[in-house]
């Protein structure tokens, strides 16, 4: 059974930090791209961050380069999203992903809340 379970969300203050982690089940972990995505409030889900399955390559949203880092610990089949700097407009709830599409990996964790307010 797939599971992608993620925890570290919360309330924060504009400037403050989180940490969201991602644990992985039920498949190989270490054959898969990993990405966190969000969706805000009356917004489209869109790519935040991505990770490759070695962990040395990155990308990001323009609107986070600087401010937040994915990484990743095959060793724990985790993933991980450090946000600093953070504002009200990265507000959202924030799920973690996991592809491979020659395993045909499409997976969802159920999500998390990020709330940024004063």
């Amino acid at each position: 059974q797939v599971q992608l379970v993620e925890s570290g969300g919360g309330s924060v203050q504009p400037g403050g930090s989180l940490t969201l982690s991602c644990a992985a089940s039920g498949f190989i972990f270490s054959a898969a791209y990993m990405s966190w995505y969000r969706q805000g409030p009356g917004k489209e889900r869109e790519l935040v961050a991505m990770i490759n399955r070695g962990g040395d390559n990155t990308n990001y949203v323009d609107s986070v380069k600087g401010r937040f880092t994915i990484s990743r610990d095959n060793t724990k089949s985790s993933t991980y999203l450090q946000m600093n700097s953070l504002k009200p407009e990265d507000t959202a709830v924030y799920y973690c992903h996991a592809s491979a599409s020659g395993l045909h990996y499409n997976y969802w964790g159920q999500g998390t809340q990020v709330t940024v307010s004063s």
